[in-house]
C-alpha cells in the first residue's frame, strides 16, 4: 500500500499556491490575536504560527485549542483561490506512474478535502487513489489528528486493514516521515519541490537535505520511485 502526500510531493505548491496560503493565513491569525478592532502585528503572527505548527504538527490545531477557532472556519478562509487551477504546477506523467507502481494508492493530506479534490481533478489523478484522507477526517478520539499523528497512522492502519510493514509513506515532510518510520512503515522523501532552511517549517528545518536514518529512499522526483523499488521492500 502506498499513502501519497499530496502538496510538494504530487505538485509544487512551494510556487503558488503556499505563499497564497500563507498570506491568507497571516491575515486570519492577526485577527484571532488582534483586540477586536487593530489586527496583531507581523512578530506576533509569526510567532504563533510558528510555534503552534512546531508544537502540535499544524497551526490550525494551536488556534483551535487556544483561541477556541472552527476548524472549518479556518481551512476555508485559508483556502480560497480566485484561479487555483492558474497556480498548480507539476510534472507531466502522473497518471502513468502511479500506474505503474504495485499496489493499492491512498491520498493523505493534511489539506482540505474541496481543495485537495480541486487539485487531483486539475493533475488527473482522481481514479488512481482507492481512497482520499483530507485533513477533515482526521479525528482521532472526536480531536483532529493530522499528520505527523502517529494515532492517525494507527487508526489508518486498522480501518484499512494494512500492516505497517507493508506501506510506504511518500512525502516531502520529514516530521511525518518520522512518525511513519517509528511505527514500522517503508519511508520515500521527495525533496525537488523544498525550500532549503524554510524558516516556517512548511516542509523541514534542515539547512541541507541531508538524508535521515528514518528515511529508507530519498529522491527528487516521485518519477524516481519505480527505479528504487527494491529499497522500499
Amino acid at each position: 500500500m502506498w499513502l501519497f502526500d499530496l502538496d510538494n510531493t504530487l505538485h509544487n505548491a512551494s510556487h503558488a499556491i503556499f505563499p497564497a496560503i500563507m498570506a491568507s493565513m497571516n491575515v486570519y491569525i492577526a485577527n484571532v490575536l488582534g483586540d477586536g478592532v487593530t489586527p496583531a502585528g507581523e512578530d506576533a503572527v509569526n510567532a504563533a504560527r510558528t510555534l503552534y505548527w512546531r508544537r502540535y504538527g499544524a497551526t490550525m490545531l494551536g488556534l483551535v485549542k487556544h483561541h477556541g477557532v472552527k476548524a472549518a472556519h479556518f481551512l476555508d478562509e485559508t483556502h480560497r483561490f480566485e484561479r487555483l487551477t492558474d497556480m498548480i504546477r507539476a510534472e507531466r506523467g502522473l497518471r502513468q506512474l502511479l500506474r505503474r507502481l504495485p499496489g493499492r494508492k491512498i491520498l493523505l493530506t493534511n489539506a482540505p478535502h474541496r481543495y485537495s479534490t480541486q487539485v487531483l481533478r486539475h493533475l488527473g489523478l482522481q481514479r488512481q487513489f482507492s481512497h482520499h484522507v483530507s485533513v477533515e477526517s482526521m479525528v482521532v478520539h472526536r480531536q483532529m489528528r493530522p499528520k505527523p499523528s502517529k494515532l492517525l497512522l494507527r487508526k489508518l492502519m486498522r480501518r484499512h486493514g494494512l500492516t505497517p510493514g507493508r506501506c510506504v509513506l511518500v512525502e516531502d515532510t520529514l516530521a511525518n516521515l518520522r512518525s511513519a518510520h517509528a511505527l514500522g512503515m517503508r519511508t520515500a522523501w521527495v525533496t525537488q519541490y523544498l525550500e532549503v532552511g524554510d524558516a516556517v517549517g512548511l516542509a523541514h528545518p534542515q539547512k541541507r537535505l541531508i538524508r535521515p536514518a528514518y528515511v529508507d529512499v530519498k529522491v527528487k522526483s516521485v518519477r524516481n520511485l519505480p527505479a528504487r523499488l527494491h529499497h522500499l521492500r
